[in-house]
């Protein structure tokens, strides 16, 4: 036990970050995947509830617009609960705020669960809203609660953490959704409810653990209830240096008018960070990592493989989304967030160049299928190896306490607005010009590149103190 408290790694931090991690990304991961499996079953559902309600059968393109409306607007009420994350993290604490956010998901657990019964696939469209801003939320909170709960030298690894749960997550919902389980047409609605499993989780676990020591000490001032909280993270009482550093991060905020969104664009002190932070969110979900999600089946199959082992396929890169993630777990705070992320985005940028001149004379040299299959599982291990993971936390450590929450906000609804966009407009741009939509993925992952490398600083092993002496001197010059 002395050895696991040396290395700040005890059973009570294990204990929190998993009642905080599970019941909030698995969330993010499983409503993002979960509705593909299901997709011919509820696009049946539709077409029938239509027909009820209209007395004419919907036309193809209505019933896939029904559809894309119920996936996409998932993300806006991603977008819009991500930006409550700094009233939510101010009021009612970063556990707090986690606690109070399960509210959306039994509502929306109903309106999905019980939409087929009532015959209501409006149900089902304002229910993955309700999901949405639940999973919004709990992106900005979780991602801080874990950073400032986590010692320096963890918080890279602990951060990966929300990641690696988002791509298990996304696994299970692909696994549960097979035909053999849940994806049947009895099964479909209850695939959706599940959502409340996690939710009753968070809910029995979290209230055992502490708010954030960092929290309870800037934002309520309580010094001795701080102690005591970090105490019962790190499993010792030798907590001294930590709270030096907390009380130094105190005393300076006390000087520091708080921050608000005019003032986090106008101090360039603040408006660098917040700037990268917006990037590297824009950097992962432009990478073309939905795209290359939505062709794998078609590339698989383009390949030679039956539709059921193309499934198979599909159901093994998600798998090796989550290896890649628990390796950028072990990776993140030895080599760095920054060269993992630049190694992740040029990887990609190759991957996508070659899958472009494989698909295009695929039809010429059929050999080349299989060059595409490799290149997808590729872009798969680059993602997963820092673009997926990294974003999520580097936000919170490039700020203090004072201006985290507002940050954290304006870069999470950034996230989920590209993915909204990515999600609307891939289709008829892929329709327009087929393969050669990869090219465009190429080219904005040369330019995040080039930004990550000129304008992200090292945050590893920094505190954020020390980060901050970093865009101050960088201002002053």
């Amino acid at each position: 036990m002395p050895h696991f408290r040396s290395e700040g790694l005890t059973g009570h931090l294990v204990f929190a970050i998993a009642a905080a991690a599970l019941g909030s990304s698995f969330q993010h991961g499983y409503n993002t995947g979960v509705v593909n499996a299901p997709q011919k079953l509820v696009q049946k559902f539709i077409n029938e509830t239509y027909f009820e309600k209209y007395e004419e059968l919907p036309s193809d393109s209505t019933i896939t617009l029904i559809f894309s409306l119920m996936v996409s607007v998932f993300c806006l009420g991603g977008m819009i609960g991500a930006l409550g994350t700094a009233f939510f993290a101010e009021k009612f604490g970063r556990k707090g705020g986690l606690l109070l956010n399960n509210i959306f998901v039994f509502v929306a657990a109903a309106l999905v669960g019980f939409g087929k019964m009532a015959h209501s696939y409006e149900m089902l469209i304002v229910g993955r809203f309700v999901i949405g801003l639940n999973s919004g939320l709990n992106a900005g909170l979780a991602p801080m609660y874990l950073t400032e709960i986590s010692p320096v030298h963890l918080r890279g690894a602990v951060g990966t953490i929300y990641q690696l749960i988002i791509a298990l997550s996304i696994l299970i919902s692909q696994i549960l959704g097979l035909p053999v389980i849940f994806g049947t047409e009895h099964g479909w609605p209850i695939l959706f409810g599940l959502i409340i499993v996690p939710s009753v989780f968070m809910l029995v676990t979290l209230p055992l653990c502490p708010e954030s020591p960092k929290y309870i000490l800037i934002n309520k001032g309580k010094d001795v209830a701080a102690q005591k909280a970090l105490t019962w993270l790190r499993g010792t009482n030798d907590v001294h240096y930590e709270m030096e550093d907390m009380r130094a991060e105190f005393e300076e905020m006390k000087s520091v008018p708080k921050v608000t969104l005019k003032e986090i664009w106008s101090n360039m002190i603040l408006r660098k960070p917040l700037i990268i932070a917006v990037v590297i969110m824009l950097s992962q979900q432009f990478s073309g990592i939905n795209a290359v999600i939505f062709y794998s089946t078609e590339i698989f199959i383009n390949a030679g493989l039956s539709n059921q082992a193309a499934i198979s396929a599909t159901l093994g890169m998600g798998s090796v989304n989550v290896l890649m993630t628990v390796v950028s777990m072990v990776l993140v705070d030895k080599a760095g967030r920054k060269t993992l992320h630049l190694v992740g985005l040029a990887g990609m940028m190759v991957l996508t160049l070659i899958l472009t001149i494989s698909l295009a004379l695929t039809p010429s040299a059929p050999w080349l299928s299989y060059i595409s299959v490799i290149c997808v599982i590729g872009f798969i291990i680059m993602f997963a190896s820092g673009p997926g993971s990294i974003p999520w936390f580097l936000v919170a450590e490039l700020f203090g306490q004072g201006a985290r929450p507002i940050a954290t906000s304006i870069a999470v609804s950034v996230n989920w607005l590209a993915n909204f966009v990515v999600s609307l407009g891939f289709l008829p741009i892929a329709e327009s010009i087929g393969e050669y939509t990869f090219l465009i993925f190429t080219a904005l992952l040369a330019m995040f590149w080039l930004f990550t490398y000129n304008k992200v600083p090292e945050t590893k092993g920094r505190t954020v103190e020390e980060i901050t002496a970093i865009f101050r001197e960088k201002s002053s010059t």
